[in-house]
């Protein structure tokens, strides 16, 4: 990952970007730069991934335009060849060096041509004013916030960036682009605006199969080394097996669990042994937990039950690969429940209740696992990818018919499994392997450790007093009011960024769930979400 900040004020100092990026210099430890523009200051911490030498460092500049962007541009060796024709010079072999002729080439109208995971800043010096834009799935991170002194816009990689210059924070909307004051999108993946021609189970899982393939293709474009994280869950396993099919030397996978009840690693290391990885075995303590969980909030910059669970496993693999491995690239599964659907969908009352709740989780996707994919990897100087969340994939798997995406078939996510089945690139009883949730498969105990710390932080009657001065997505358990403290510590009056905890529908079969745990939604199965 790389940080990009942009303070579009005329009262902007290099030493007050300085400041602000002082506390992201792990997202990228390689290098540093700043540059003082008509209408601010540009500044850009690099990872480099792309264009490994001293040519691919940002800010690019390009007839008094410039621009920073955290991002991979896919297929950009293609958009390239095109601009050169074109008469465009090219000094370095960064996949991001091509934005600034594409803006020249096509404004904001580029935005929607690109096949990309972004978050970019761009001075226009014939506004004097900065462009900035996310990409449709939120996978790279922007917020946004005025500056406390004249209300001037500004932009950052993460909220911390700009805790002291702005009083509110806000995370910049995915899809959507900055320019004159407006925030404007230019692609909303949740919305369908055409149904998939296939109308069969077959042709369906036909064209969910080269999609995937695709994307994880795509994703394996690196000057660095790659890695992946295996869970031993149907979608990590999946990016793992056809990455591993696509290469002519093993992978390099990687595995955590808690000491005594981890359910992931005896799966990890099936897929594993199965696709002969280079496989990496990692455990941690209840006292790593502990001891990190405040942290780990801190990177987060959410108060969110699941997130914070989940992240907890993450974080703590992202810490021992960055000790043991020269990996700065990292392959996810992340993103395939929102498209295939969650143990609880099996419950939607009807098909286009089922689409109703896979566009609401799409689009708030970038609060939570997205959230802690970047954060949890990023902190640690490395990237994530996120193959599920492909334009072009989601796309498609949005606009197939929702009645084809009900689970009638004794099987959740059937499509994603059927499209892999003649394969045989996974054992069978791995692709066919019921969800459990991260937090719970790194091992049971882990939330119990959670919960019993916060059971120990508060007595009832604390409880009770603490949990009613909070106005916006009160606590409701002793654990999450743990965690909005916390959250507070660092971000005093910031609650907003996060729209409300993350829970399965409530409303289907009327389930009443206090806790997003697989294990308590007794409602929808032993197998959970």
């Amino acid at each position: 990952m790389c940080t990009v900040l942009g303070i579009q004020s005329r009262s902007a100092t290099l030493d007050m970007a300085k400041e602000a990026m002082s506390c992201t210099k792990s997202r990228g430890p390689d290098q540093e730069r700043f540059l003082e523009t008509k209408a601010g200051v540009l500044g850009f911490q690099r990872l480099a991934i792309m264009g490994l030498n001293e040519a691919g460092m940002q800010p690019f500049t390009l007839n008094e335009n410039a621009l920073v962007c955290n991002g991979e541009i896919y297929g950009f060796r293609k958009l390239k060849t095109d601009l050169e024709e074109k008469g465009y010079v090219f000094m370095s072999d960064s996949d991001c060096e091509i934005l600034l002729p594409m803006y020249e080439e096509y404004g904001t109208d580029m935005f929607e041509k690109l096949d990309a995971e972004y978050a970019l800043i761009l001075y226009d010096d014939s506004k004097k004013s900065f462009v900035a834009a996310r990409d449709p799935m939120g996978i790279r991170p922007l917020f946004y916030g005025y500056l406390k002194e004249d209300g001037s816009i500004c932009f950052a990689s993460e909220a911390k960036n700009l805790v002291k210059l702005c009083d509110s924070i806000m995370p910049f909307p995915p899809g959507h682009y900055y320019q004159d004051g407006q925030f404007i999108c230019y692609l909303d993946l949740s919305v369908v605006d055409e149904p998939a021609a296939q109308k069969d189970v077959e042709g369906v899982c036909s064209k969910i199969h080269d999609l995937l393939i695709d994307a994880i293709d795509k994703r394996l474009d690196s000057d660095a080394p790659v890695g992946f994280l295996l869970s031993g869950g149907l979608d990590s396993s999946l990016v793992c097996a056809i990455a591993a099919s696509r290469s002519d030397q093993p992978i390099e996978t990687f595995a955590i669990g808690m000491e005594e009840d981890a359910i992931d690693l005896k799966y990890a290391k099936q897929v594993a042994d199965f696709i002969g990885s280079n496989h990496h075995e990692l455990i941690m303590t209840e006292k790593e937990v502990l001891d990190t969980l405040e942290e780990v909030i801190a990177e987060l910059a959410t108060y969110d039950i699941t997130t914070i669970r989940a992240s907890m496993g993450m974080y703590l693999i992202c810490k021992k690969i960055r000790e043991i491995s020269d990996v700065r690239v990292l392959l996810t599964g992340e993103i395939s429940d929102e498209l295939f659907g969650y143990k609880y969908t099996d419950y939607a009352p009807s098909a286009q209740e089922f689409q109703k709740e896979s566009a609401k989780r799409i689009k708030e996707l970038y609060m939570y696992d997205v959230l802690r994919a970047d954060r949890c990897i990023s902190t640690h100087s490395m990237e994530a990818r996120v193959p599920f969340g492909d334009t072009a994939f989601v796309k498609y798997v949005m606009s197939i018919d929702p009645e084809l995406k009900l689970n009638t078939y004794n099987k959740g996510k059937y499509l994603l499994r059927h499209a892999f089945e003649k394969d045989q690139i996974l054992p069978y009883e791995i692709l066919m392997r019921e969800k459990a949730a991260f937090s719970d498969a790194v091992g049971h105990s882990m939330a119990d450790d959670l919960k019993a710390l916060a059971e120990r932080t508060y007595s009832d009657e604390e409880f009770e007093a603490r949990k009613a001065l909070y106005d916006h997505a009160a606590p409701f358990t002793k654990e999450s009011l743990l965690y909005r403290d916390l959250f507070e510590k660092y971000y005093p009056g910031q609650s907003r960024m996060v729209v409300d905890f993350w829970m399965p529908n409530k409303e289907w079969q009327g389930c009443d769930v206090n806790d997003p745990s697989a294990r308590y939604l007794s409602n929808y199965g032993e197998s959970g979400i």
